[in-house]
């Protein structure tokens, strides 16, 4: 199939919300961490990206049962950049039925159980009738929630691969209109803050104290954070600048929580997302690290890059700016990545003052402008999940 046009997107993160507030923020070099000030959290030292204003958003009439902060973070996304509006011109253009749905998320709701289970019946052990599971909890409720606020009605599904969810919606999508199955597709990703998460992490002792620095040579883990954004893929280009080149899946089969040390399910990601684009690797311009800032990742990433790219092609990761959003990362970094080829601005490393030089990977540690025309996003996830997409200006 031809590359696949990418017509719309948002995103919104701890940076604000809406491409103009999240780039102007990366252009200024001002992160979105803060220390964490979640909840009732008071036994986490560590940093956190957390979107303004979640907690006072209202859903719209007739998805009520969808009240959940994860739900919330979609429906505050669904309404910068003129989204919902371009959805709907899709829907009006090829039929309702013909828009298919693919998000991602790792958590979804799962904070409204941990608040319901906060008010467990002391006799009973009956959780509140003010919960419900199927559209907050169940994973399948962001595509639903999606699906609804938006009036379309084709193939929908959730996919929850850990930190690879948001970036294989891509991959979901171009299989299914190569396939006949849709005419246009909303794909995304939203993942918001929990108590699951960040003692989770915590517990792995892979949280970071302080902002996260990927590739320092003392990095000492990630800084979460929450997100939601969203891209519209149609068959028909129109006067798109952008599209999908090509993705890459792949699975290390290496362990649960750590990457192959050499980067070997990397690599492959990587290397299939050139061989479906027929893109040689001399061609990127700027590859989005997943970046994390934990020490096996970033050494297993920069290892796979080195591989395949060399040590001279200009790497990043943005999760010093929006922290590391899991399920939504693939999602924003890749909206991010289009923002970098409308700008010609690749961004640097923030936080990240000086290279691990056991790496070899060239992490730029300033922003770098150029004309870029093909960049490379990288998403890797719990248990080897990796995908990685190539964006670049329509041939």
């Amino acid at each position: 199939m031809n590359p696949l046009a990418i017509t719309d997107y948002t995103i919104t993160t701890a940076l604000g919300a809406g491409l103009q507030a999240n780039w102007s923020r990366v252009t200024a070099g001002q992160s979105g961490l803060r220390s964490i000030d979640f909840l009732d959290i008071d036994d986490i030292r560590t940093w956190a990206g957390a979107v303004a204003g979640v907690d006072d958003v209202v859903l719209p009439p007739g998805l009520e049962s969808f009240d959940c902060r994860n739900n919330r973070l979609a429906w505050l996304a669904l309404q910068q950049d003129g989204f919902r509006a371009a959805a709907a011109a899709a829907a009006e253009r090829y039929g309702p039925e013909r828009v298919a749905v693919f998000m991602g998320t790792s958590t979804a709701g799962i904070h409204q159980t941990e608040l319901a289970y906060r008010e467990l019946d002391p006799v009973t052990g009956a959780l509140p009738d003010w919960y419900q599971y199927p559209g907050t909890h169940n994973s399948y409720s962001i595509a639903e929630f999606t699906r609804l606020a938006l009036g379309v009605s084709g193939i929908s599904s959730a996919i929850s691969t850990a930190c690879s969810s948001s970036a294989k919606v891509f991959a979901s999508a171009w299989r299914a209109l190569a396939c006949g199955w849709c005419d246009a597709a909303v794909v995304g990703g939203v993942d918001s803050l929990c108590l699951t998460t960040l003692y989770g992490f915590n517990a792995l002792q892979l949280v970071s104290p302080e902002p996260c620095r990927p590739c320092a040579p003392s990095r000492s883990g990630i800084s979460i954070g929450e997100a939601a954004g969203f891209a519209l893929l149609q068959r028909d280009p129109g006067s798109s600048r952008y599209a999908l080149l090509g993705y890459g899946e792949s699975s290390d089969a290496y362990h649960m929580s750590s990457p192959h040390p050499e980067g070997d399910g990397a690599y492959l990601a990587m290397q299939a997302a050139l061989q479906q684009a027929g893109i040689d690797a001399a061609e990127v311009d700027y590859i989005n690290l997943h970046g994390t800032g934990t020490p096996a990742n970033d050494a297993a990433e920069c290892c796979a890059v080195t591989r395949l790219f060399g040590g001279d092609v200009a790497c990043s990761s943005t999760k010093g700016w929006t922290g590391h959003t899991l399920g939504a990362a693939g999602i924003v970094e890749a909206v991010l990545c289009l923002q970098s080829l409308e700008h010609g601005l690749a961004p640097q490393t923030l936080n990240t003052v000086e290279l691990d030089p056991a790496l070899g990977a060239n992490v730029l540690l300033a922003p770098k402008h150029a004309a870029l025309q093909v960049v490379l996003s990288n998403s890797f996830g719990f248990g080897g999940s990796n995908c990685s997409l190539l964006l670049g200006t329509r041939p």
